[in-house]
Formats: structure tokens, sequence, C-alpha cells
């Protein structure tokens, strides 16, 4: 092909099925320049099934293990921000004994304080539109665990989203606006505690959303390494009153609630644990912006499954006592991928069917699927209504580890799980673990017309959100 072929965005204008209004066979051509909506530039491979089996055996050579060169060791950033401290330049919000933290180990061995009290919910844009009972699960939690509302945490109220969805999706945003973003989220958590009377720096971020948790730690890396542009982002946040002696203000560490997940599972699991879930079948699949995105960073543990692996959702599993099965394509996509669930959706949903669900039911036989961030329990449990209708009907529950969790230990399945809102069948779970799913809905409608009137329970003091 030369150059006369191309378009001027690098389409193959000679292709089979380009030009408004052609479509190549079998596929859904969207934009009229090629193969489902991506352009002529996307063709077939047109392997033979030898060299197909070959590169299949290549991914599955190379991501079924750690192969990161750990020899090859990385900078640190946190060293660089103490630098950067010391010059005067940053405020670091730091983890201090009042936050009793727990030290684990990341990728390459470092160490890496996780939190465990005096906590800033920074919640997920998606998550209490979609699955709402997995910050209610995480709430329940600490209350369940005698955690004071306004004193040991703090479901923030003063938040924006972290703006990656946009920067992610459809490539709206840019670094400068991201990192603007990050700092005035995370100055509010640093200030926050101020209108419940403490000093600054009493709450510490714990991050929901996986995105936002890989988006924030690319960015904190960014302004570690550019002056530009802590120069360009000092000025925006100066203008919004958002720094602190004149410093920007970034956290020692940044913390997805996982990882609290993580760190608590031993007490979660000899102090609030009620159910046998030992005969509960389960696989995991942990969010690409979990550990994909500055990988060096997530936590491992050479208890779990043998540190070749990123620890969190596995381990809760662990503790609680339930199986743990393992399934081919555990280290793929759940297909959401951000930029083609918006511009080919039907790729998206294809993968999810075929390249999770489907594997996790017939390899591993799994009673439910654990995740660990909004977009992969989304899209894996909202797509199965689909592929059903496509004679695609493997259906699995898919749930945050922290609702598996707090199914455990007794939640309600409906009031604090919120398993209604999901749309892959959670039933034969929920009575697998010994739940009575009618007991449960006969309880919320009863609980239903009590709101109706105005006897509402709350997890957490609206008035909170006003330092009353």
């Amino acid at each position: 092909m030369t150059a006369k072929d191309q378009t001027p965005g690098g389409h193959n204008a000679t292709a089979e099925g380009t030009g408004a209004g052609a479509m190549k066979p079998g596929f859904h051509n969207t934009d009229g320049q090629g193969v489902a909506g991506h352009g002529s530039f996307f063709q077939q491979t047109q392997l033979s099934r030898e060299e197909a089996v070959t590169a299949t055996d290549w991914v599955r050579k190379h991501v079924d293990r750690r192969t990161i060169d750990l020899g090859d060791r990385m900078d640190d950033v946190r060293e660089h921000m103490y630098e950067l401290e010391k010059e005067g330049k940053i405020l670091i919000h730091r983890i201090e004994d009042q936050h009793e933290p727990k030290t684990v180990k990341t990728l390459f061995g470092w160490d890496k304080k996780i939190p465990t009290k005096q906590l800033w919910h920074h919640k997920s844009c998606g998550q209490c539109g979609n699955i709402p009972g997995y910050p209610t699960s995480l709430l329940w939690f600490m209350n369940e665990f005698g955690f004071v509302p306004g004193k040991d945490y703090l479901d923030e109220t003063d938040q924006t989203s972290c703006t990656a969805w946009n920067y992610h999706g459809s490539g709206i945003g840019n670094v400068e606006s991201l990192a603007a973003v990050f700092l005035r989220n995370f100055h509010q958590a640093y200030v926050s505690g101020q209108a419940h009377g403490h000093e600054p720096g009493h709450f510490y971020p714990l991050v929901h959303c996986g995105t936002s948790f890989g988006n924030y730690k690319e960015i904190r890396k960014y302004l570690v390494e550019s002056p530009e542009l802590r120069e360009k982002v000092t000025k925006i946040l100066d203008k919004l009153g958002r720094l602190v002696d004149g410093k920007l203000v970034i956290p020692e560490e940044i913390i997805h609630y996982s990882e609290w997940v993580h760190v608590m599972r031993n007490r979660i699991a000899s102090e609030l644990q009620k159910i046998d879930v030992s005969h509960i079948r389960t696989t995991a699949h942990v969010a690409c912006h979990y550990y994909k995105m500055i990988h060096e960073d997530a936590v491992y543990d050479p208890e779990v499954l043998g540190g070749n692996r990123t620890a969190i959702i596995t381990s809760m599993a662990q503790a609680l006592g339930a199986q743990v099965i393992d399934y081919s394509t555990w280290y793929d996509c759940c297909g959401f991928g951000f930029r083609h669930i918006i511009s080919e959706r039907e790729f998206t949903r294809s993968f999810t069917m075929n390249r999770k669900i489907r594997v996790a039911r017939e390899e591993a036989n799994a009673d439910v699927m654990l995740a660990n961030d909004t977009g992969c329990v989304t899209t894996m449990d909202k797509n199965q209504w689909i592929g059903k209708a496509h004679e695609q009907d493997f259906q699995i529950p898919i749930m945050a580890e922290v609702q598996f969790a707090a199914l455990a230990c007794g939640a309600d399945p409906l009031k604090i799980v919120q398993l209604q809102w999901h749309a892959s069948p959670c039933e034969d779970l929920v009575e697998k673990m010994g739940i009575s799913w009618s007991e449960a809905k006969k309880n919320f409608h009863a609980y239903l017309k009590e709101v109706e009137q105005g006897n509402i329970e709350y997890l957490y003091k609206p008035e909170l959100a006003y330092g009353g």
C-alpha cells in the first residue's frame, strides 16, 4: 500500500469495505471507513490456525507469570517527593501513626503504608449509579468495626470526578487539567477535618475507583518529574484557594479501597464473618488500572498465589475460606476499555462474554467472579443480559470483593449489598451461602414501606456533610 492509498487519518482507502455506505462482510461498519468503526487500518490478521496458536501461546507464556524485570529497578517517586518537600516546593500529606497504618509490599518489594482509620472516601462516578452496593458495603464495614463517622472516616460530599473517564474514553482533557483536579481533590482531603474540629491531614484519602487510582498515580509522577507542570498548576490552584502556605499538597501514598480490604481481611474474617463460604467457588478479576498502570506500586504478597499476581481480591477470598479457582484469561481486561465501549460497544460485549464470563463459567465453574472496580463490575455484570439475548447464556454473579465479604459477614443482601441493582443473577449464590433470598426480599419490601413513611435508616449521618 502506498501513501496515496491512505486517507489523512492513515486509513487504507483501497481496503475492502471502505467508503461511505460500504460494509465489509460480517462486520458492522459504523463510519464507512473500515472494520467495526475503528477505520480500515484495522484488518483481519489472516493468520493460519498454526500461526494463531503460536501467537496465543506467546501471550499466555508471557502473561501467566510476573515478567517485569525486577532487576531493572525504576525510581521510587516517593523519594523524589521527599526531596521536593525539603526544598520547600510541595507539602506531603503523610500517613501518620494516628491513621493506624499497615505495611505491605509492592511489586518491586517497596514498603507501602496502608492507613486503616481516619479515611476520606473518594467515591467513583459510576459506582453510585451502577453498583451502589459497593460503597455501602465499605461504609457498613467501617460501622461494624465501630468507626465513628466524622472522626474515623468521612464520606466526603465536596469532591469532584477525577475526570479520567473523559481522558481515557474520549481524549477530552489533558495533563494540566487532570493534575489540577488531582491536586484540588487531595487538598480537600487534607483540610476536610477542620470542619469537624480536627487538624489538617486528619483524614487520609481512600480512592474507590480503579481508574481514579491509576490516573492519580500517573499524574503524581508527572507532577514530581515536571517543574513546568507544577508551575502551571500552582497558578490554577492558587486561584482556587487550594494551596497550603503557597505549596501544592500531594499525598505520600495513593490508596485504593481494595488495599484497605486487603490489610483488614484477617480482622474481617476473625471478628465479623458469620457465614461459612468454604463451598463457594470464586474467581478474581483485578482492574487493569489497579495493577497495570504504575505497576510498581501494586500490592503483592508471597502468601497469595505465590506472589506472582497482585494479592488484592484473592487475599480476601482466601481469608474468608472460600475456594479460589484459576482461569486462563485472568490477565485480560474486562472488556470495558473506555475508548471502544464508546466507539464499538459490540466489541466490548463480545470480549466480555467470550474472554471473561464464558471462560470463568466453563473452566472454573465459578459461583461468583469478584472484582475491584466499578467499570469492571458494571461491564461484566450488565452485559450478561445482552449475551443472553444472543444465546450466550453463561451467567455468573459479578460483584466487588467487599460486597462478597459483606454477605459473608451477615450484611443484608438488598439493603446493604444492594444486589437488586445487578443484572447478573445473584439469587443462586445467595441461597448457596445459606441466605434466604425470598426472606431478604420480603424484609426489603417492608423496609420500603417504612421509607415511604419517612422512617429511613442511614449508614452515615447526612448532617456530617455540613460539619454537623
